[in-house]
């Protein structure tokens, strides 16, 4: 673990810094208290009473994922990987966000469920469901430790803090709110939050773009370093070509684009759970096609810097440079920003760890509560217990993410570590969803083997076939990839073999789980105003598609 204060990269902070810092914190805790007077049952708590908005719900979709996965973990890939990182948005994001919007949404919302897990109950039994919920509870506690050791890294870097300290404080505020406000606490701050951010890393960029030159001197610059597939998309892909991201474009189309994207973005609970709490099934279907308007120039402020850190500590990530490729965003903000300007920035940055924290533990608190608790351990209880649990849940899950922050720590680039648990836990789930959905003779053995079959073939090509190099893949992120091609092929294979072999649900049970069938939450009258364009999903979607595939023109040539 690198001592960022003994290294140099302590922040020049000073009064004006942390006043801004604090004003943020005070309205932070202010709009949880504002937001504890409308919890008074669990469903206000964990689902903000399926009453929101759809431009609160997709700013907070956004929002919930612009955490230590985007700002320090792309920024690290712009590093280590150059403009291959794009591939994350452009492939990696936008076209999943649209698929769960036009194509999925319909059956989470219309089925009336609280958890995604809890959708595998009715579409394929008790054995999935228990299954997904035990899975999806680790996996967030996982993803919870990683956005607690990116703000750790900041906090360390501005305060001179221990890492462990960092940690520990960190988690105490983020469980404040959320514990007091529940989902709508956390959406609501959300919301702040995707402002703050933007208005902490559009200065960065532009600042360090400026310092090197523009995007011309930018460019000529990491070529000279670097070679000229480091600042396209694309150069480099061709099977068997060599390349800094060590994939070509058979497996960033199939393990990027298709399995790994789609398995995150549509069956990620911290993202579906903003959608869920709309205030009907239109404004959750516009929930992900707004926010991936947003998403499509995220890219901006978050690869560009990288690139631009790159350029200016061109030994970062280097062995021996004392500075991880997690450290290119808290390099920059030292070198370039002034006071005042620097404490937005950290600001942003902590404001960015939260989001994504809280979108993790209070989806943890959500599924353990309402899948594993409610469902397997204290069934039929009065709705207060359910509410005490989910606050006391929250809080065994800061308590876990702290203790997970420290895996996260042996990992100089966070974004490796996170695509590795997206192949291990969502790229099976996204195999059971796509053909329990989409196939009415899936049987619920088949879900239940297929998730774990998959599960386990992610881990066994990871930690053996990879690891131990028994085939030789040249970087993580390729080993990622190709993990998550054989998770998606080995657990659909399985499902299609045990359910010739297997007695199906009867088609009656399946109405609004299965393509092709309605249930009454399907089907509900539009709103008044539904008639305009911008509250159509189709024109949102189609409108998304395009424009993410207008943006790769600049990073093709």
């Amino acid at each position: 673990m690198t001592d960022l204060a003994a290294e140099g990269l302590r922040l020049p902070t000073n009064w004006l810094d942390y006043t801004i810092l604090g004003i943020y914190f005070a309205v932070v805790l202010g709009v949880g208290l504002a937001a504890r007077r409308s919890v008074r049952t669990s469903l206000d708590f964990f689902l903000s009473g399926r009453s929101l908005p759809a431009w609160v719900t997709g700013l907070a979709f956004v929002a919930a994922n612009l955490g230590a996965t985007e700002i320090l973990g792309m920024a690290a890939n712009g590093v280590q990987y150059g403009a291959y990182t794009v591939h994350w948005y452009w492939i990696g994001a936008i076209p999943a966000m649209v698929f769960l919007g036009l194509v999925m949404m319909p059956f989470y919302y219309g089925s009336k469920v609280r958890s995604v897990p809890e959708f595998l109950l009715h579409r394929f039994g008790p054995s999935s469901h228990l299954l997904s919920s035990v899975i999806f509870a680790v996996s967030s506690v996982l993803i919870a430790g990683v956005n607690l050791y990116a703000m750790a890294i900041v906090i360390e870097a501005l305060l001179g803090w221990p890492q462990w300290v960092a940690i520990v404080v960190a988690g105490v505020f983020v469980l404040a709110y959320i514990t007091i406000g529940g989902l709508s606490s956390a959406i609501y701050n959300e919301v702040l939050q995707f402002f703050v951010i933007l208005a902490a890393l559009i200065p960065l960029t532009i600042v360090g773009l400026k310092r090197v030159g523009g995007w011309g001197g930018m460019t000529d610059k990491i070529t000279a370093s670097q070679g000229d597939n480091f600042v396209t998309a694309w150069d480099g892909t061709g099977i068997g070509d060599p390349n800094p991201l060590g994939a070509n474009w058979l497996t960033l189309v199939l393990g990027l684009g298709f399995v790994m994207s789609f398995g995150y973005w549509t069956t990620n609970f911290a993202e579906v759970q903003r959608a869920l709490s709309a205030k009907n099934l239109s404004a959750a279907q516009r929930t992900p096609l707004i926010a991936a308007f947003p998403k499509i120039l995220i890219p901006m402020v978050v690869v560009v810097p990288g690139l631009i850190a790159l350029v200016m500590e061109p030994t970062i990530g280097k062995e021996g440079s004392g500075l991880d490729y997690n450290d290119a965003i808290p390099v920059l903000m030292r070198d370039l920003l002034p006071n005042g300007v620097l404490g937005i920035a950290v600001t942003g940055l902590l404001a960015a760890f939260m989001a994504g924290m809280a979108a993790n533990v209070s989806s943890f608190n959500t599924v353990f509560t309402n899948d594993i608790w409610a469902a397997y351990i204290k069934k039929n209880q009065d709705d207060r217990h359910y509410l005490l649990t989910g606050r006391v849940v929250t809080a065994v899950g800061v308590v876990a993410g702290m203790g997970t922050a420290f895996i996260a720590s042996s990992f100089s680039n966070i974004m490796n570590y996170l695509q590795t648990l997206f192949s291990f836990f969502n790229v099976p789930l996204f195999a059971v969803f796509i053909i329990g959905m989409f196939w009415k003779r899936t049987t619920p053995a088949a879900g239940f083997w297929g998730l774990l079959s998959g599960t386990v073939a992610a881990m066994l090509n990871y930690f053996w076939l990879y690891k131990q190099d028994v085939i030789s893949i040249p970087s993580d992120q390729g080993a990622n990839f190709v993990s998550s091609i054989v998770a998606f092929g080995v657990g659909a294979v399985v499902m299609f073999t045990v359910s010739l072999f297997t007695k199906p649900k009867p088609v009656a049970e399946l109405a609004g789980l299965v393509y092709g069938t309605t249930s009454p939450g399907m089907a509900e009258e539009p709103e008044a105003g539904d008639e305009a364009w911008y509250r159509k999903p189709a024109l949102l979607g189609w409108g998304a598609v395009i424009l993410a595939a207008v943006c790769y023109i600049p990073f093709s040539f």
